[in-house]
């Protein structure tokens, strides 16, 4: 639904993040891989790669007759995109990149789709006649028609995890991968024939900024997952206590349902003020990042970052408050409260860690101001 209509999409990346969030009320694990492979991989190629790579890969993409994997986070670098260690060397007398992990724990981590892809977009810096032309994105294919890892890509599964078991996260390695100089999403940056580098924007530090900028709609989706965890926990919640009923006077007969307590309509109130406020906060940001108007992105990176944090945060907590406001029945996992706080919890950390994302957005307001 986010891709040009040329490529079979129809341009829609409200709708996309209103389906990615549906997907949350079903199935968290689905809705990520949803994610990883429609949106990040497939957001890559759309948003850093340009015709070349649009014509060859992105209606396979989109029908999901190429899977994919987004490998940007690193072991030891974490949150750190602008320090990864993994090289992409390029090589003037074969036209190729040499893709390379060059220690333990430079390894691409937490990467889902990484036990099902056949190619992934890979950020690595990028060094061209010795120089280094800081952080790019090249494609490289890590499995063979067989499945079959490629040679030099060696890949763990991540293993289990608190929650989002569904999703085959894991580790990637690569050793001397070539790959061809065409493969190299080159909207900002490109290797010409000649062999030099060249770039638009000369600034290393903008280039770098404005690359990520134009992945800030995954920052945006993963806000409305989380969002989209406290809606239905919320909705598990208010229909218990619509039903559920305890204590009485010595008047009454029937004992008081729990959305009677001025008690429980304050626990559980305010919460769906909350997710009203942001669910028409995030519907408007996605419209703002989607408009092609709008070519400076860094104003809607800095709400993002903020409000993928608070609402984040949020999340997890309306899930617990309402996993209380349900007593033993929230605990009892067919009532799937128990599996949404597994499945939530890690989107305080990925896409960015709301710590460190809290800190870009005060940097972008005191900027600005």
């Amino acid at each position: 639904m986010g891709y040009p209509a040329a490529y079979g999409g129809t341009e829609n990346m409200t709708g996309y993040a209103a389906i990615f969030e549906n997907m949350m009320y079903v199935d968290g694990s689905m809705a990520v891989k949803f994610g990883v492979q429609f949106g990040l991989f497939g957001g890559s190629i759309q948003k850093l790669g340009t015709k070349k790579h649009h014509d060859a890969y992105l209606s396979a993409t989109g029908k999901a007759t190429l899977l994919g994997c987004f490998a940007m986070t690193e072991t030891g670098h974490g949150s750190n995109v602008r320090g990864v260690k993994t090289t992409a060397t390029y090589d003037k007398e074969t036209d190729n990149i040499i893709i390379h992990t060059p220690g333990k724990n430079d390894n691409k981590e937490y990467i889902g789709n990484a036990l099902d892809s056949s190619m992934a977009s890979v950020f690595a810096q990028l060094i061209v006649d010795g120089k280094n032309h800081g952080v790019h994105a090249i494609l490289v294919p890590i499995r063979d028609s067989n499945h079959k890892l490629m040679p030099g890509v060696i890949i763990e599964d991540n293993g289990y995890k608190l929650g989002l078991n569904g999703v085959d996260n894991g580790k990637i390695w690569f050793h001397q991968v070539r790959v061809p100089r065409e493969n190299l999403l080159n909207k900002y940056g490109d290797i010409l024939p000649d062999g030099s580098y060249h770039s638009d924007i000369e600034n290393p530090s903008k280039r770098f900024f404005t690359m990520l900028g134009t992945l800030v709609g995954g920052r945006i989706c993963v806000a409305r997952a989380g969002l989209g965890g406290a809606k239905k926990a919320l909705a598990i919640a208010v229909k218990h206590a619509l039903k559920r009923r305890q204590f009485n006077n010595s008047i009454k007969v029937q004992e008081d349902l729990l959305m009677d307590y001025p008690s429980h309509q304050l626990r559980l109130t305010p919460v769906i003020a909350s997710c009203y406020v942001y669910d028409v906060t995030l519907t408007h940001m996605m419209k703002q990042y989607s408009d092609p108007s709008i070519l400076d992105k860094r104003k809607i990176e800095t709400q993002a970052a903020g409000l993928k944090s608070i609402i984040t945060w949020f999340a997890n907590d309306a899930i617990q408050e309402c996993r209380e406001a349900c007593g033993g029945k929230g605990y009892l996992m067919e009532n799937q409260i128990s599996d949404l706080k597994g499945d939530v919890d890690i989107f305080t950390t990925f896409e960015g860690d709301n710590h460190v994302l809290l800190q870009l957005a005060a940097k972008g307001v005191f900027i600005r101001f």
